[in-house]
């Protein structure tokens, strides 16, 4: 069976919306040292691993936008698509207390293997994707874990993160706030973007609306939480997309 670095949901749906999904997976092809990177199940079943949970919400997110989905089948420890191809965390060693016994030492040559069979294959059906109409709108979905090991923990249910275009985040931000029930992080628990990540080449190299939302990930554990929180944010998202400045 051929692997496939990527699924897409709704090729044909006419939004704007390009919904993305980086991290939702934590598959390890076979042709990346035989299918394991070495480490226990219990490593590979949390958030070093992927965005649990952000895969089931992208993809109800991106039906009720009447909008395309792009999904990783990858995990981001074979490599993470979040990253510049020459960002020194593109291949993880070690995350959250966890080192990655098949990262420890690869070379260049591996890691240009797994450019090749994982990440430039994502990225160009992203880019495909986002160019179907001129006026695409990027929403990225990630979760994050409620604590890093010997952190303290993490109080927001859901966070908006975004660098120097803020001109969707922000009304994204004043909606969630408004909610009233919800405390959300502005650029928390992460800092905007960084230089080469999913956004800044798709988005921001472009001038395309953006946003990048995280969701507390033990609140979309399981697939009616994460049908809950799509229901939510969807008309949020479409709302705050009418606020934004062109």
């Amino acid at each position: 069976m051929t692997y496939q670095p990527c699924f897409t949901e709704g090729e044909d749906r006419p939004g704007r919306w390009l919904v993305t999904c980086d991290h939702a997976a934590n598959t390890v092809p076979t042709r990346i040292c035989g299918g394991s990177l070495g480490l226990p199940d219990r490593d590979m079943n949390r958030h070093i691993a992927y965005d649990v949970g952000a895969a089931g919400v992208a993809s109800e997110l991106g039906r009720l936008l009447d909008s395309p989905v792009v999904r990783s089948n990858f995990s981001r420890l074979v490599i993470d698509p979040n990253r510049g191809e020459d960002d020194p965390t593109l291949v993880m060693k070690l995350y959250d207390g966890s080192i990655v016994p098949a990262n420890r030492h690869a070379t260049p040559d591996e890691i240009e293997r797994r450019k090749a069979l994982c990440y430039r294959p994502y990225h160009r059906t992203v880019e495909r994707l986002a160019a179907r109409r001129d006026d695409t709108v990027i929403l990225a979905m990630h979760s994050f874990t409620p604590q890093f090991a010997h952190r303290p923990p993490r109080p927001w249910h859901v966070a908006v993160l975004y660098a120097a275009d803020d001109r969707l985040a922000r009304p994204v931000l004043a909606r969630l706030n408004a909610q009233g029930d919800l405390c959300v992080g502005d650029n928390q628990p992460y800092s905007g973007h960084l230089p080469g990540d999913s956004i800044d080449r798709h988005a921001l190299k472009h001038g395309r609306l953006n946003v990048l939302v995280e969701i507390r990930n033990d609140l979309i554990g399981g697939p009616e939480d994460q049908l809950a929180w799509a229901r939510r944010l969807a008309p949020l998202l479409d709302a705050a997309l009418a606020d934004a400045q062109p």
